[in-house]
């Protein structure tokens, strides 16, 4: 029986598999542009893909704690990919979708709960936190990948953009949930190393540490910096037309005018 209930516990959800079917049937119709509204298409799988490496991003965490002495994560379903089964899915799905909505910021937020008292050693600990942005690192390369590998031949402008756009997100999630801010996984990497009384001072700040980071680009000298260093980054990758795909995406503000369907 246990060996039963650990398979069914570590089954793919699907919860999760209709999230990559939309996925994949919005990503066609991007392709084909056979919707009615090409934004609208662009919307389900830029959000549907973005959803996608948000279960990529929580599971990596649960992963890695399994094989770091923590067992519980098969029990509590983190292993089926399954976002209903995080602990806070407001974190974990509904605020960074509603960041993507409103300005474009591609942020996860730590969903997962771990019990760290079953797992010895600090750098364990690190990597744990660090296994859901690496995720993302991983998402974002996949994304820019025809673009570095100069293999956008035959791709339909639009998709193109698209992708761009879901690159923006990989590589601003990567960037800001590393940052050492409380809550963010980039301060779970370094809290191990931390000494008990800097760790008990910071503790009640981990709560707003999402909120706060999303605040502060909120301001706009802040936010333009930032985008224009994410910017650079994407260029270097050759990925030069993510706002482009942005503007598809909100398509309630109205869809761009390209001027061919078809990259030559």
């Amino acid at each position: 029986m246990t060996t039963a209930l650990t398979r069914r516990d570590r089954r793919i959800s699907p919860v999760f598999l209709g999230i990559v079917a939309v996925m994949a049937v919005s990503g066609w119709a991007v392709w084909t542009e056979f919707s009615a509204s090409t934004g609208f298409a662009v919307f389900l799988f830029v959000t549907s893909a973005w959803i996608v490496s948000l279960c990529l991003h929580e599971y990596a965490h649960a992963r890695t704690a399994l094989h770091s002495g923590d067992i519980s994560v098969s029990a509590k379903g983190y292993l089926t990919l399954n976002p209903l089964k995080y602990t806070h899915a407001l974190l974990s799905i509904v605020l960074p979708v509603l960041f993507v909505i409103m300005g474009g910021i591609g942020l996860p937020g730590g969903a997962v709960f771990i019990e760290r008292g079953r797992i010895q050693g600090r750098w364990k600990h690190s990597l744990i936190s660090a296994a859901g942005p690496l995720t993302n690192v991983l998402f974002a390369i996949v994304c820019t990948a025809p673009f570095w590998l100069d293999a956008l031949a035959g791709v339909p402008d639009v998709f193109r953009y698209a992708l761009g756009f879901l690159a923006l997100l990989q590589v601003t999630a990567a960037i800001l949930n590393l940052l050492p801010v409380p809550g963010l996984d980039g301060y779970g990497v370094i809290e191990p190393w931390l000494s008990y009384k800097i760790r008990r001072q910071v503790e009640p700040l981990a709560p707003f540490g999402l909120l706060l980071i999303f605040a502060v680009l909120w301001i706009p000298q802040v936010g333009g910096v930032f985008f224009d260093a994410v910017d650079a980054v994407l260029r270097g990758l050759g990925v030069d037309d993510w706002r482009t795909g942005r503007e598809f995406y909100q398509f309630w503000e109205g869809e761009p005018e390209i001027a061919s369907t078809v990259s030559p």
